[in-house]
């Protein structure tokens, strides 16, 4: 009889367990996004006009782009390394959340070739994506045909071997620097929304084969992060304003032609909500 009602009892506690890991993971991400409406069209004005996002947990990734442990720009390689101690508490946040995590460390897929996180992308089955939607693709309001470094006398060539060692990589994330196997990742896992932090925000974050001008064509929902990226932007260059400056008016061109932004504050609280968790990282307080 004591057997039998251990048995009983350790059963309930699991379904239990399921049950509150199933409520958590249904509860929906409510972010606040920001984007860039041209009230008249006969205008060069644009307004910053915020939107409520609503987004389901099991429904959403982070991509995590060329966050990598080295670049041939020293000044590049310093704001990473910045990003990287803010961006960590994120990721854990949404392991927590059920949120997929994928890592895109561009170029470095042999330094994780064995890793189970990179093979459970290999693995997934082949989807063939629809026709790319066909968009406006203006021209950044910056100049970076100079490589945009800020730091006098580096010159460009690969150094990055890994992504940077300060940003965590859990059980269940995913690790690709292709878009193919990323999209059919998140086909097989039904994602529809992607949030995008790394670097470059005019160069790779737009860019790449993963990254947000490609999965806006295959009619992905694309967030950038607008706080966890950076630009590739020298001051001596047009429209000759700061490094921050620049890389404000690559956020803003984003927004404009691309994509909502949100504010990691707001994205760490979102999943603090939904998991039904108090975060102690001072940005889920706002």
């Amino acid at each position: 009889m004591m057997r039998t009602t251990r048995a009983l009892t350790a059963a309930l506690l699991a379904v239990v367990s399921i049950g509150v890991i199933a409520f958590a993971s249904s509860r929906k991400l409510v972010v606040p996004l920001r984007t860039r409406v041209q009230v008249f069209k006969d205008s060069h004005s644009w307004q910053a006009v915020t939107a409520r996002g609503d987004f389901a947990p099991a429904d959403s990734a982070i991509i995590v782009c060329d966050m990598w442990d080295k670049h041939w720009c020293a000044g590049a390689t310093n704001r990473v390394e910045d990003l990287a101690r803010r961006m960590d508490p994120v990721l854990r946040k949404a392991r927590q959340t059920h949120v997929l995590v994928i890592h895109a460390p561009s170029e470095t897929m042999g330094f994780y070739k064995d890793y189970p996180q990179r093979q459970v992308v290999l693995r997934a089955a082949g989807f063939p994506h629809p026709e790319s939607l066909v968009l406006a693709d203006p021209p950044l309001p910056i100049d970076d045909s100079d490589g945009g470094c800020d730091t006098p006398g580096d010159k460009e060539h690969q150094v990055w071997k890994r992504e940077n060692p300060l940003l965590s990589i859990g059980p269940e994330d995913a690790i690709s620097d292709n878009g193919d196997e990323i999209y059919n990742l998140l086909r097989q896992r039904n994602i529809h929304t992607l949030f995008i932090m790394g670097v470059h925000a005019n160069m790779c974050i737009l860019n790449r084969s993963f990254a947000i001008k490609q999965m806006t064509k295959w009619g992905l929902h694309c967030v950038l992060v607008r706080d966890l990226t950076d630009a590739m932007y020298n001051p001596a260059r047009k429209p000759f304003v700061s490094h921050v400056a620049g890389t404000e008016l690559v956020v803003e061109h984003i927004e404009r032609f691309w994509c909502p932004s949100a504010l990691s504050a707001d994205l760490i609280l979102a999943m603090a909500r939904a998991s039904g968790s108090d975060s102690g990282h001072p940005a889920a307080k706002r």
